[in-house]
């Protein structure tokens, strides 16, 4: 008699015939892997530069957050900072060459984690 608590996705998976690879989840940046902070990577590294306001808008982040986001990346050199005057003052952010080194190598890490969960 079947006692309900069970369903074919439940059952641990058969083992398989070759190792599994091995993953250093210490390889996944800090830094970047934080929610917010990997938002404001994806969209740097999706286009060359953003103002303060459209990634605010884009994020829908407060002010306050997005500025302590951006700091970090900074401090981190991942991100560099433009100050402008166009009519008023406005900070443009774009990634920097080691900040997209370490978003492509982050991803690299995500991507064989991914590969791991569907085997």
């Amino acid at each position: 008699m079947d006692s309900g608590c069970c369903s074919p996705q439940d059952e641990p998976r058969a083992s398989t015939k070759f190792p599994l690879p091995v993953i250093d989840f210490s390889q996944l940046d800090k830094t970047i892997h934080e929610k917010g902070r990997l938002a404001i990577m994806s969209l740097l590294a999706a286009r060359a530069d953003w103002s303060f306001q459209d990634m605010k808008n884009q994020l829908q982040m407060s002010d306050g957050n997005l500025i302590t986001h951006l700091r970090m990346l900074y401090k981190v050199g991942y991100i560099s900072q433009t100050k402008e005057i166009d009519g008023r003052p406005q900070t443009r952010y774009s990634l920097t060459k080691g900040g997209r080194e370490a978003y492509v190598k982050y991803l690299g890490v995500l991507e064989a984690i991914v590969k791991l969960g569907k085997m």
